[in-house]
């Protein structure tokens, strides 16, 4: 496949300065004090519980008090590939601990109508050439994804080591025993030597802290928690033809609103999408997998492709190098390439830096336009334009979402003069100074991403040696070697955007994590050790590394409109998303590569 230049505006046409301003006055209108404190953990009142299984029912059982060599918390994508490395590493005495019903994460909670990956599923898909799988389209459904995680499990022999609709409420070090105590809401306590924390970074759903959201009488669900009892159709076929008689509206217009926009408008007597931010959404090249293509892929495909995936979306393209993945991640690299083939390549990261800052001007005043030319109403696509840096906001495609908005059925209501929706009543919500009716409010809101360890894990305890919490200890942001294990906290290993090396795909990025986390387990017990940890010298000296290391994103944050990309317009988060190594992905790997094959395991002290 060969990707085209788009057609973007001459640089001389884009006047930098007055956007520029325009990108502070978006984000300045927009920003709340309390950052991610405006959400909030849905649990009861008008809102469902949400850890309660939609789609399958708990089966009763007793209480589990095994023993065992891990427990691995957390069934989406970290916890699949910490398992498959476990098994790869020879160690099968495992469980993996999950509130929902099977494998998948986010894929198994999420089924809203329209659901796909929004990332190349042949870099998102890990292990395709191990597993022998190709996806069916560039960008897989979300049940072709939630069954491949289920074919990984039954393919390497831990389908059976789930252990589903439980929720972990405390972790706890025993100096007695050397394991951990791994309490749940079903009255277990399994005493594992080590745990794998892959709680992912999307597995708990966030509301709004609306005034009156217990007040709504109607029905109200948030997007993770599809309701097809109430909308009709169904995951499989998303016909929701029992809202032909309902006003609906919907919260966000974000990665799951731009999907499910289009199925509601269909079928609804009216829509009102609700909207802070706008995101880019540009077009979505999706087409079937070309078995020729795919019966004649080298060996080692799967890895180049995803190494030009990082370089695309997170650092630049090699000289000559071509985009394969040409969709919306990838084009400021791809134009900049083409650019730098005619007029030569910068010489300084300085000069490649400001030229990329041209680039991402010039491609979204084309994002812009795109709004103007499929929007009919120009007050409605004028609300719709994203006034902000390319990947402030994740990156969208859609070939149906604007399109949506041409419909007599559906209306844009923008609240970002407000910073958010204003209320709920009764009868609906108030927006912007007007009550409007609905019969139903869905909240596509989002997900824990950046808030508090206590929030987002959901347990009542995590302490280590000595009684030490886990939330006191890294309440000022992560301690860690590596990104992975932190001192006092024996034989614990971390899976997520903790203070590592950070990939464009977090698939790539978890498997990383999870080799590099059984690697070391299994280490340990090649040499007859059943304790291991960081000492503090060595984490406060990679912390130090790590922070003297790390890019100042800050010009580029000031730019951006709150988000959980930008940790809602916080200053100095101490759980900011996207903290990677400062010399990249590539010498990060390299690194801790090293460090396993020096062999001598420097900075972790073992113990029996």
């Amino acid at each position: 496949m060969t990707c085209q230049v788009s057609a973007i505006p001459a640089p001389e046409t884009v006047d930098i300065p007055a956007i520029r301003a325009r990108y502070y006055v978006e984000r300045d209108k927009r920003l709340r004090d309390h950052g991610e404190e405006q959400y909030f953990r849905p649990s009861g009142g008008a809102v469902e519980d949400y850890v309660r299984d939609p789609h399958r029912p708990v089966s009763p059982r007793e209480p589990l008090t095994d023993e065992t060599e891990v427990v691995v918390l957390g069934a989406g994508w970290g916890g699949v590939l910490a398992s498959y490395n476990l098994v790869k590493q020879g160690i099968t005495d495992f469980c993996v601990v999950d509130t929902a019903g099977d494998f998948g994460g986010v894929w198994y909670w999420n089924r809203y109508p329209g659901i796909q990956c929004d990332n190349d599923a042949y870099c998102y898909l890990p292990l395709l050439e191990e597993t022998g799988f190709m996806p069916s389209k560039k960008f897989s459904d979300g049940e072709e994804i939630q069954g491949y995680t289920r074919l990984i499990a039954e393919k390497y022999g831990f389908a059976d080591k789930g252990v589903f609709h439980t929720q972990v409420t405390t972790l706890k070090w025993d100096e007695t025993i050397k394991r951990w105590h791994v309490g749940t809401n079903r009255g277990d306590d399994i005493k594992a030597r080590f745990i794998i924390v892959a709680a992912g970074v999307l597995n708990m759903p966030k509301l709004p802290g609306i005034k009156g959201i217990d007040a709504f009488k109607g029905k109200i669900f948030h997007s993770a928690r599809w309701d097809y009892s109430y909308t009709g159709g169904s995951y499989e076929n998303p016909v929701l033809d029992k809202l032909a008689d309902k006003t609906v509206a919907i919260l966000g217009t974000g990665a799951t609103a731009i999907q499910a926009v289009p199925h509601l408008g269909k079928y609804v007597k009216q829509l009102y999408v609700i909207q802070r931010t706008p995101s880019t959404v540009d077009e979505r090249p999706n087409p079937p997998t070309d078995p020729d293509w795919a019966a004649n892929l080298p060996a080692g495909w799967q890895a180049e492709r995803k190494a030009n995936f990082q370089r695309a979306a997170m650092e630049s393209f090699q000289p000559g190098e071509a985009d394969q993945i040409c969709d919306i991640w990838t084009e400021v690299s791809r134009n900049l390439e083409a650019q730098f083939a005619v007029e030569g390549y910068p010489q300084s990261v300085e000069e490649y830096m400001a030229k990329r800052e041209v680039m991402d001007y010039r491609v979204m005043e084309r994002l812009r336009k795109r709004v103007e030319d499929m929007i009919d109403d120009p007050e409605t696509a004028e609300g719709l334009k994203p006034w902000y840096r390319h990947l402030c906001k994740r990156p969208l495609s859609s070939n149906e979402f604007y399109q949506t908005f041409n419909r007599d059925n559906v209306s844009l209501i923008d609240v970002s003069d407000t910073k958010g929706l204003q209320e709920l009543t009764e009868n609906g919500f108030i927006a912007n100074g007007k009550e409007y009716q609905a019969d139903c409010i869905i909240f596509a809101s989002g997900f824990e991403v950046t808030s508090k360890l206590e929030r987002r894990w959901g347990m009542e305890q995590f302490e280590g040696r000595d009684g030490q919490s886990i939330y006191q200890h890294w309440g000022n942001g992560p301690l860690t070697l590596h990104g992975t294990m932190t001192h006092g906290f024996p034989n614990a290993f971390f899976i997520g955007y903790i203070q590592g090396g950070l990939n464009a795909s977090v698939t790539e990025q978890f498997g990383e994590q999870g080799a590099h986390s059984a690697w070391i387990i299994a280490e340990t017990l090649k040499r007859g050790k059943y304790v291991v940890e960081p000492t503090k010298a060595a984490m406060d000296d990679y912390v130090r590394t790590f922070e003297e290391l790390e890019i100042d994103m800050s010009a580029f944050q000031a730019e951006c409109t709150p988000g959980y990309f930008t940790n809602e317009g916080e200053k100095n988060p101490a759980w900011a998303l996207f903290r990677g190594w400062g010399h990249g992905w590539d010498a990060f790997q390299k690194m801790v590569a090293e460090w396993r094959d020096e062999g001598s395991m420097e900075g972790m002290a073992l113990s029996d």
